[in-house]
């Protein structure tokens, strides 16, 4: 389940940062002789800085109301994922302004959503999710609770040839939550940290069970597992970085003891490097490895995830994928950015057996939306082995808080 609620949790996530953008459009239509002092409207100061304009170019820029206290905005948010199909998130949403040194690694914004998702295959879900910063930036939480009924297919595990061309429609209706604290190590941009996830999750086929090529399962199941992470963090900045390093480990143990129904493990690996190449040229290279071990739900085994690639289409016992993108600030607040990655999920450690790969890329474009915040926003256009995905991108598209 938690592949799932991440998966969720991250698009909607994705929507409330974007849509927090047209909130801010609505509110700087307004008579410029008002302005919103928290739930109030009171006479603009004269000299007062823009909140929606930057004093140093004069271009839209939204640092100054990012700056402020506003509570949360009502937002919506299209869905372009072909894996749950096209469709609406709405909510609420804010994110407070860094504190201290944002451009140092430390300092990071406080970020909290809330909201739910419907789109046309029938799938709908409803998340939570809280990241906040205590101790002098010392300490952070993480807080993400969610229930979903998503309608998806299955193509197996690995290389099912069966099942490649002629998939398994199924639901999934996940209830749970995971909670995280990590602390930093002295003053260092090393991170230790320890997490908890919990779930139940009811799964039905259209096809009865028996059906050959069905994995077996139980209609309701429980996952419990804690996970500990440790993880390095010199970004120059939360949303759209232009140099620095995050790389983060994080073991999984599900257990009985924990909670869940089955024993299993999984270990995730991640190292993101960004390279400024000339001061408009950012070259940024991501690699991922995601293994599991034991007999968990197949709803829990990876898969391969990158942008022109349909989530939970390619899965394995262990998933590795690669991506590069080069982004260049070409005129003013205006960027192009130009992706390709590739993946492959198999089963069996020691053999390679019944792998699949997948290859894909794109292109897309940027605007500088928050230049105190490293914050530029977007469109992406992904092309892989199936139909061309379109990607809203509210700062990174590898976006880690």
């Amino acid at each position: 389940m938690k592949n799932l609620l991440q998966f969720v949790r991250t698009k909607l996530a994705d929507g409330f940062r974007f849509a927090v953008w047209l909130c801010i459009l609505a509110m700087a239509s307004q008579s410029s002789a008002q302005t919103v002092i928290g739930s109030e409207l009171a006479p603009a100061a004269t000299n007062a800085p823009s909140q929606f304009r930057s004093d140093e170019d004069g271009w839209l820029d939204i640092s100054g109301f990012m700056d402020r206290s506003y509570g949360f905005a009502p937002i919506v948010f299209p869905i372009t994922e072909p894996a749950v199909g096209y469709g609406l998130a709405g909510g609420l949403a804010f994110i407070d302004k860094p504190q201290g040194e944002a451009q140092a690694g430390f300092g990071r914004p406080d970020m909290t959503a809330v909201g739910g998702m419907y789109t046309g295959k029938g799938s709908w879900g409803v998340v939570a999710g809280d990241v906040r910063h205590w101790l002098d930036d010392r300490l952070q939480t993480l807080v993400g609770l969610g229930y979903a009924s998503v309608n998806l297919d299955f193509y197996g595990i690995g290389d099912d040839r069966t099942l490649r061309d002629e998939p398994l429609a199924y639901t999934l209706e996940p209830l749970g939550g995971v909670a995280r604290a990590k602390y930093r190590i002295a003053d260092s941009r090393w991170w230790a940290g320890l997490g908890y996830t919990f779930a139940t999750t009811q799964v039905a086929f259209d096809k009865p069970a028996g059906t050959p090529g069905l994995p077996a399962f139980e209609s309701d199941s429980r996952i419990g597992g804690l996970t500990p992470t440790l993880s390095y963090d010199s970004r120059d900045n939360l949303f759209t970085p232009t140099h620095g390093t995050f790389a983060e480990a994080t073991p999984e143990l599900f257990s009985e003891a924990l909670g869940g129904d089955d024993e299993f493990q999984r270990v995730g690996l991640i190292l993101m490097h960004y390279l400024p190449l000339h001061p408009k040229l950012t070259l940024g290279l991501r690699g991922d490895a995601n293994l599991s071990f034991g007999a968990p739900p197949f709803y829990m085994r990876p898969f391969v995830y990158f942008r022109g690639v349909q989530a939970m289409r390619y899965q394995g016992e262990h998933v590795a994928q690669a991506e590069a993108e080069l982004r260049w600030q070409f005129w003013k607040r205006f960027s192009l950015v130009g992706f390709v990655g590739g993946g492959t999920a198999w089963n069996d450690f020691d053999r390679f057996e019944q792998s699949r790969s997948v290859v894909a890329g794109g292109a897309g474009f940027r605007y500088e939306l928050a230049r105190k915040y490293g914050l530029h926003m977007g469109l992406d256009v992904a092309f892989g082995p199936d139909d061309p995905i379109i990607y809203v991108q509210f700062g990174s598209a590898w976006l880690r808080p």
